[in-house]
């Protein structure tokens, strides 16, 4: 990364110390370097508990149960995509990617169902997530989830969490 990104992270959970936001930001930034964005940008993450999740999910999508990670992208983009100078807050200088909101206890739930780490289960979270504010997606079962899926995996072999 050529510039520093902004990478806010709040908790509403007991467990997110400084080794998991340092995981955090660092799954955020190799995600965006990968993706070639090398312009300061921000990511807000926001890490809750299932009933917070779920909360979320019901107020921002009418989806009336949890999840593991949602995402909001500020832009509409597609795979490969990026965001313009002119899109920069003036104030700031950086680029509002968007929003991500992450449940604790899917983490923790999921890697035990998986089989892995719980570091390995929350950089793959962040990872999927920062490709959804990047404008992927994975709704259909063909060459649009494939192609994010094979982005996952090169990002989470570059942090050295691959499976």
């Amino acid at each position: 990364m050529a510039k520093r990104h902004y990478i806010p992270i709040t908790a509403d959970v007991p467990g997110v110390g400084d080794r998991a936001k340092a995981l955090i930001r660092r799954a955020v930034g190799t995600a965006l370097a990968a993706e070639g964005v090398d312009f300061p940008c921000e990511v807000d993450v926001s890490v809750t508990d299932d009933g917070g999740i779920h909360q979320i999910n019901l107020d921002m999508r009418g989806v009336d149960s949890p999840t593991d990670v949602l995402s909001f992208p500020a832009f509409g983009l597609t795979p490969g995509e990026l965001p313009g100078e002119e899109d920069a807050d003036p104030a700031t200088g950086l680029t509002p990617l968007g929003d991500m909101a992450l449940s604790l206890e899917r983490v923790r739930a999921q890697a035990k169902e998986y089989g892995h780490s719980e570091q390995r289960e929350l950089a793959y979270l962040v990872v999927h997530s920062v490709l959804h504010l990047l404008g992927y997606d994975h709704l259909d079962e063909g060459p649009e989830k494939a192609r994010m899926r094979e982005r996952e995996e090169a990002i989470m072999t570059a942090l050295d969490l691959a499976r």
